[in-house]
């Protein structure tokens, strides 16, 4: 009969395995953003003002977060940055592609987000960056109108030039590696269709011009085909098709999204594991935003508002498992409304309405009035999913496997291997994020069992 201790041990050993050959984060790491507006603005003068010692990398898991290793009285907590080879932030080099020709002071200036002490500060690095022409179709994104466009022959001519884009960066900016990273506008609502099946069929699409292809798009397979990583922090579907999957399994270049977790959803991740916990039901939840920067002018077209709306409205329903708990969840009235509101700005208020119920189902509420900076709680997302991501692209095991999962802790709507639901719940997504870490170096996995600290 096994003892205690020999059963732990057998635990530990299970968990155990050869570390990843996880090649160095050497040399420079170019970060490509199609959409250089309020979120990407934030994220490259953030990044540099952290490098210039004007402010640390608040809300970044990546520099200010520590891992346990081992058992609670082992006491090893590294810093994550310090544990796995992340590229440093000196490291980092960025372009991007926009609808407009402001350069990157300018455009952080008009996205009002910082203020204009911290930009004048790092006004010359900012200035530098100045945006390449961007794949743009209006028909996608119709609230927008810009000139800094690329014109073509076909969809495949402007990948090409994306492409092209991408090498030419490469070279000018003496970058060793790359990421591409989606912070450009809400498309509208596509449903997955033929066209996106194959490699092959999307390259087709590609030539005939096929409405089913949008320029998220059109940047993913350029990337993809390219063997440059992608991170699509919009509800787009974009990469989530079966075409993108393949590019991103035959060229080794890891793939995530959809959508950046920031702030309504963040909470609703937050405190719905908590109510499931508990066994508390929910008869209702209304949610309603105001927001008055470029990306609430954009959700204030139905046909956009349609792709963010399901990506905001899956969460509940995948974290409460109202199948397994028809008492508590089944008849759950979940509502999402999100209105443009100009005054401000990227200052977005999202006010939460919760009807719950307990013991003996007498009612209760909960009411939540966030008033949050969409594009501050999103740059330390960019940061931290670069960074991952290129870990991904030099690590093996990770490289060929297409979908990400692993980095779900930062993202609204996340992709999962075909027929497998989504894990909404922040604290499982960052179980696994860490556990993943750990299992790349060949720690052991941290279950919290903890019945060793009692034999």
């Amino acid at each position: 009969m096994a003892t205690p201790d020999s059963a732990a041990g057998k635990a530990d050993a299970r968990n155990e395995h050869t570390p990843s050959n996880i090649s160095p984060a050497k040399g420079k790491l170019g970060i490509m953003i199609p959409g250089m507006g309020a979120v990407a603005t934030t994220f490259v003068a953030g990044v540099e003002a952290i490098r210039k010692g004007l402010s640390k990398p608040f809300g970044s898991l990546t520099q200010m977060g520590t891992i346990r290793l081992g058992k609670r009285t082992d006491n090893r907590t590294p810093l994550i940055k310090d544990f796995v080879p992340l590229a440093d932030l000196n490291d980092l080099v960025f372009t991007g592609w926009d609808i407009f020709e402001d350069d990157v002071y300018t455009a952080a200036k008009t996205a009002g987000v910082l203020e204009k002490d911290l930009l004048d500060a790092i006004r010359p690095f900012l200035q530098s960056i100045k945006p390449l022409k961007a794949v743009f179709d209006q028909k996608y994104v119709k609230r927008l109108q810009g000139t800094n466009v690329k014109t073509g022959k076909n969809k495949m001519d402007l990948a090409e030039q994306v492409r092209q884009d991408i090498r030419d960066f490469k070279k000018s900016s003496g970058a060793d590696r790359l990421i591409m990273i989606w912070c450009g506008s809400t498309e509208i609502f596509i449903t997955p269709s033929a066209v996106h099946q194959t490699i092959a069929s999307f390259e087709k699409g590609l030539l005939e011009n096929h409405d089913d292809i949008a320029p998220s798009m059109i940047y993913a397979y350029a990337a993809l085909t390219e063997g440059v990583p992608f991170a699509n922090g919009a509800p787009n579907l974009t990469v989530d098709i079966p075409a993108m999957h393949e590019l991103s399994k035959k060229h080794g270049a890891p793939i995530c999204g959809k959508d950046f977790k920031t702030g309504q959803t963040l909470i609703k991740t937050v405190l719905a594991p908590g109510f499931k916990a508990r066994m508390l039901g929910i008869s209702g939840w209304y949610s309603t935003n105001i927001l008055g920067n470029r990306d609430g002018e954009v959700l204030d077209d139905p046909e956009s508002f349609k792709t963010k709306e399901e990506s905001k409205l899956s969460v509940l329903d995948q974290i409460l498992q109202p199948d397994l708990y028809p008492d508590l969840y089944k008849n759950l009235y979940h509502k999402v409304r999100i209105n443009y509101y100009p005054p401000r700005g990227d200052n977005k208020e999202g006010w939460d309405n919760i009807d719950i119920f307990g013991w003996l189902g007498y009612p209760m509420q909960i009411k939540v009035d966030f008033l949050c900076r969409d594009s501050i709680l999103a740059a330390p997302i960019v940061l931290d999913l670069v960074l991952f991501l290129d870990l991904a692209k030099r690590t093996p095991e990770l490289a060929h496997i297409g979908i990400q999962e692993w980095l779900s802790f930062y993202l609204k709507s996340p992709m999962t291997a075909p027929g497998l639901y989504p894990e909404h719940d922040l604290f499982i997504q960052m179980m696994k994020l860490k556990n993943t870490l750990r299992h790349l170096k060949g720690e052991s996995l941290i279950t919290h069992l903890g019945l060793e600290y009692y034999d």
